[in-house]
């Protein structure tokens, strides 16, 4: 618009409308295009004058890349003022997502940009790429985006120091979960106002580490990690502890509503449940397995022996404690883990060789001893003789997956496998052809480490995870490999624990963390608190005669006798807290027909949920 003044035209300036570009805003769900308007308001200091930074909380498979993408374009394109609101913006990631987020930058701009993504080399020819990012100036810079890892950023931040850029976006960000180590600080010098942190799983342990994110994307909010500890985290804990007193919780809840409403400004969180209006129905299976008589023998011989519970003096995980944790876990997996310990008679191990069968060979595995392997066994053979479903089987343990190796060739059923030894280029060759429809491999054998997150295992519809881990987000990551955009069937999801073990009480733990996490990023105020900070020292016992630990320790209200008489309430969802979940202490309750054929195998209890009602026309 032009203003005539003293007889000379002069250009007033008008705000403009900012709009994504239509090639992104056609492709963009209604959650997604909400996504980005806030990332927007955040990093353009619209929601908290004078900070610039925000949180992508969203839960897998809501399409986080592509809406910082969106982002990053219209801001290098666009602004109120008529020019780009950014000329650079760096992209940091694990090693393993450099070449998935360069591949997606690609996907959904096509030639319009040209990402430099930084995939290895010499220290100095990345130093000489990194200068030359750098040094680019001006409204349309050749190469506006770098893709880089979180190592190589720490090993070159002094390059990338020298100057500033528009944004930084940092992919997995509980990686920064520690404000003292070398790569937040890193970071944190990086010379950039506007930053997006994007993490499914914002808290995986404690309010600490949350509070150390918040801090990164806009300083100062929360005040200082002091500060916070006494006003935020002591209290809330201290109210969610399940012996609180009532003032206890009172001011915790207060103070919860109260963090909650500060990092609300600079955080969106959505969960899957939005999911449910474009994928197939997902149903989530908690199994409980007995341990075998050879099993439940070697478990009460080593607690016997070993005594590791003494070890727990103050609370405190010693390094014999965390030695025993990782033997009485592979035994819950199967006694063949645990087998070369028996010969050398390890610590709580000495005499137990004689417990093992005569004639014992650890050279082929024999299903029949092991709970867990005995019920996948039957799911597995179950599942091929009824249908053309795939499987994806998770474990925390390399060992665990040459068992399943084992009990793939004695089957005859065609696998690959995954771990961490195959270089980032294969894996994408072995999904791919996985994921083909015409592909003969029935299984897909997966480390939980190595194939936490960006891998997508649509070709499979059913997943086991056969061992927990103590970190509910490596699971949720992992399980959320088949559940994802893409998916045309229903997903069945088995977590196998052994039932009075170790693994229930880890499983605990994780429901623990999940409540915690639920509360304050979720804002689920009415979570139960089942599970008190001393029933979870509990680690070392071993309850031969229960169905279920973890039922036990709910103190459910809807079973009578272990069982279910009344259903869960109306709109209860599949999340973490399983009293509104299904529960079934015998296979007449089921909704699988695989499980069911896998109960009498060795089964005690069940616990169950759909992600929501099933449509017609899908099995």
């Amino acid at each position: 618009m032009y203003l005539l003044r003293s007889g000379v035209f002069f250009r007033e300036k008008v705000p403009v409308h900012v709009v994504v570009d239509p090639v992104l805003s056609c492709i963009l769900r209604p959650h997604q295009r909400e996504g980005v308007k806030f990332l927007w308001d955040c990093v353009t200091g619209r929601r908290i004058p004078g900070s610039h930074g925000c949180i992508m909380a969203d839960e897998m498979g809501l399409g986080k890349t592509l809406q910082c993408i969106t982002l990053m374009w219209t801001l290098l394109r666009q602004s109120p003022d008529c020019k780009p609101e950014i000329d650079k913006a760096i992209v940091v990631s694990p090693s393993s997502l450099v070449k998935n987020w360069y591949n997606e930058v690609g996907k959904w701009l096509g030639g319009r940009i040209q990402p430099l993504a930084i995939d290895g080399g010499s220290k100095e020819e990345i130093n000489r790429k990194l200068a030359g990012f750098m040094n680019q100036r001006g409204l349309r810079v050749p190469s506006p985006i770098l893709i880089i890892s979180y190592e190589t950023f720490r090993l070159h931040a002094e390059v990338l120091q020298k100057g500033s850029v528009g944004m930084v976006i940092c992919d997995e960000g509980h990686r920064l979960k520690n404000s003292d180590n070398q790569t937040y600080q890193a970071l944190n010098s990086l010379n950039t106002q506007r930053r997006v942190l994007i993490s499914g799983t914002p808290i995986q342990n404690d309010l600490l580490e949350y509070f150390s994110l918040v801090h990164f994307v806009n300083s100062g909010i929360l005040g200082t990690a002091q500060e916070f500890k006494k006003h935020f985290e002591i209290p809330i804990l201290k109210g969610r502890d399940a012996d609180a007193k009532e003032e206890d919780r009172q001011k915790g809840e207060e103070r919860l509503k109260e963090l909650i409403g500060i990092v609300n400004r600079c955080l969106i969180r959505r969960t899957s449940d939005i999911l449910s209006k474009y994928l197939p129905v997902k149903i989530e299976q908690v199994v409980c397995c007995r341990l075998t008589l050879l099993q439940s023998e070697l478990y009460k011989h080593f607690l016997k022996q070993a005594k590791p519970a003494e070890d727990l003096k103050g609370g405190k995980i010693s390094v014999s404690s965390l030695s025993s944790i990782t033997s009485l876990k592979k035994l819950c997996n199967h006694p063949a883990l645990i087998y070369e310990k028996c010969v050398e008679e390890e610590e709580g191990f000495v005499g137990a060789l004689q417990l093992f069968p005569p004639g014992y060979n650890i050279k082929s595995l024999e299903p029949q001893l092991s709970g867990k392997m005995l019920v996948l066994d039957y799911i597995l053979a179950v599942t091929r003789s009824t249908s053309n479903d795939k499987v994806v089987l998770v474990s925390n343990y390399t060992q665990t997956l040459d068992l399943f190796e084992k009990l793939c060739r004695t089957r005859r059923y065609l696998y690959v496998r995954l771990d961490g030894t195959m270089s980032i280029k294969k894996r994408a060759k072995i999904v791919e052809r996985f994921n083909a429809a015409s592909s003969p491999e029935f299984i897909f054998m997966l480390s939980s480490k190595a194939g936490g997150c960006g891998l997508n295992l649509i070709g499979a519809n059913r997943l086991v995870m056969f061992d927990p881990d103590w970190n509910p987000a490596n699971d949720e990551q992992a399980m959320a490999r088949v559940w994802r955009d893409g998916q045309k069937k229903t997903c069945y999801i088995y977590r196998l624990l052994s039932t009075g073990t170790i693994e229930e009480k880890i499983f605990q733990r994780q429901t623990h963390k999940k409540a915690l996490s639920s509360c304050v990023v979720d804002e689920e105020q009415d979570v139960e608190r089942h599970f008190s900070l001393g029933e979870l020292k509990e680690l070392f016992t071993f309850n031969e005669t229960t169905t279920s630990d973890t039922h036990d320790k709910i103190k459910c209200r809807r079973c009578v006798n272990n069982h279910q008489v009344r259903p869960p309430p109306e709109g209860s969802d599949c999340t973490f807290d399983l009293s509104q979940w299904n529960h079934c202490a015998e296979k007449r309750g089921l909704r699988d027909t695989v499980l069911k054929a896998a109960w009498d195998a060795a089964v005690t209890f069940a616990f169950h949920h759909h992600s929501h009602e099933e449509q017609k026309g899908i099995p």
